[in-house]
């Protein structure tokens, strides 16, 4: 069936090429590195290094979660391969790695020729593909070339897998992995279920993920000029099926509570910055950009009486996030599911989520659970903006929680030691 398959899957991409090329192009328009190192995409790539550890980190979220293990990799002496399909994740991982032993490339389009000419450039020990990927001629192409692949920081969404129970393809795909690190014991039993082995719980790696200092100071002389006494209220990674329900809770923030919040809102997409600051505008709503307010470095240009700062940039969530009192983690009031609550959670903020939590179901269900998170359905969102709607954890319960659920670097080192050693 799988040789079946990977025939037909070949022959499709084969006959997209124009239309993935067209797509290309028109994401160019917006962003002119997707156009850039084109004969990546196709396996060939410009002085590449034999032997390094491979992470494919489809985007910017992936690259993130990865840091903290592709640090312990190069402590331990490996040098890095890193492949991305987004500019945002290529960005983030030149910007962070820059001048260190570490390459960064596109990732090959599913075809076999493209994946044949990337396993003999670099010819890697060992992949890691983050979170839970499944591409099936990248999965194929590592066994023939006798690279072991394994799923990293994998988590097995319940929906995903009652689905793939009237389409077993895709579990045949996960059997071809050498292996999965997963989050949590219940990651285990999903994942064992559908017949992948070996399987190591080595937690979530988010948790080791580190902050960084210059954002908190920035946020610290931001909050001195711009709060003035004000509680503030951060609104992270919205995204647009969400964007109609948050604005209305915003204007009944600004208008109902006593004191009048602060408010911090940061659009889940770039392409939707622009949307949402004319929205803002036709609410009459007092706001300012961060692109206007803040330098580059994000030094505040000159102060501001403002009820909602607008975070139109990327890469700076600490940022936002260390001005806030609490947090509402956006995503979860659409079916697409949350997104990241560990981020908040580092710098002590208590955590409002939506309904759907399927996609962070670790560590959210613990988080609420341990009531550090609040989860909330559309009629409640207004209860995330105030402490007489939920009071919240104290520090010291938060401070548990993570202590808790840290050292996921350490125990994927730990899992990988054989396959680093031969």
């Amino acid at each position: 069936m799988m040789r079946a398959f990977l025939l037909f899957w070949s022959a499709l991409w084969t006959v997209s090429l124009p239309l993935i090329r067209g797509y290309l192009r028109k994401r160019a328009k917006k962003d002119p590195l997707y156009a850039q190192h084109l004969p990546e995409r196709f396996g060939r790539y410009e002085n590449p290094r034999k032997g390094a550890v491979w992470f494919h980190a489809v985007s910017l979220g992936e690259v993130r979660s990865a840091v903290p293990l592709m640090r312990a990799m190069l402590e331990a002496g490996e040098h890095l391969l890193i492949t991305c399909f987004t500019p945002a994740g290529r960005r983030e991982a030149e910007k962070v790695f820059a001048g260190e032993a570490v390459q960064v490339v596109w990732v090959p389009l599913e075809l076999e020729r493209c994946f044949k000419r990337f396993f003999q450039a670099f010819a890697p020990k060992l992949g890691l593909v983050m979170e839970v990927e499944i591409w099936p001629r990248m999965v194929q192409s590592a066994r023939d070339h006798g690279v072991p692949l394994l799923m990293c920081n994998a988590g097995y969404p319940l929906n995903s897998m009652m689905r793939d129970r009237g389409f077993p393809l895709r579990p045949a795909v996960m059997r071809r992995f050498a292996g999965a690190l997963v989050k949590s014991e219940l990651q285990r039993e999903r994942f064992r279920e559908v017949g992948v082995e070996p399987i190591f719980v080595t937690g979530e790696l988010r948790f080791d993920q580190p902050i960084p200092p210059a954002h908190l100071e920035k946020g610290a002389a931001a909050l001195a000029a711009l709060v003035r006494g004000r509680p503030v209220i951060g609104l992270a990674s919205i995204v647009e099926g969400e964007e109609e329900l948050i604005l209305s809770a915003i204007a009944r923030a600004l208008t109902e509570l006593t004191p009048r919040p602060l408010i911090v809102l940061v659009p889940r997409a770039p392409e939707r910055f622009a949307p949402v600051a004319e929205a803002l505008t036709k609410m009459g709503v007092n706001f300012a950009r961060r692109s206007e307010l803040f330098d580059k470095d994000l030094t505040l240009k000159a102060p501001a009486d403002i009820d909602l700062l607008l975070g139109d940039s990327i890469g700076e969530m600490y940022f936002y996030l260390s001005m806030t009192d609490r947090v509402l983690v956006g995503g979860g009031f659409t079916p697409k599911g949350s997104h990241n609550i560990i981020e908040p959670l580092a710098l002590g903020k208590p955590v409002v989520v939506g309904p759907d939590i399927s996609t962070i179901e670790y560590p959210a269900v613990e988080a609420i659970r341990a009531g550090v998170c609040l989860q909330v359905g559309p009629e409640q969102v207004l209860r995330a903006f105030s402490a007489e709607g939920w009071a919240g954890p104290t520090p010291d319960q938060i401070t548990a929680f993570l202590a808790e659920h840290s050292g996921g670097t350490r125990r994927a080192m730990e899992a990988l030691h054989p396959w680093l050693q031969k």
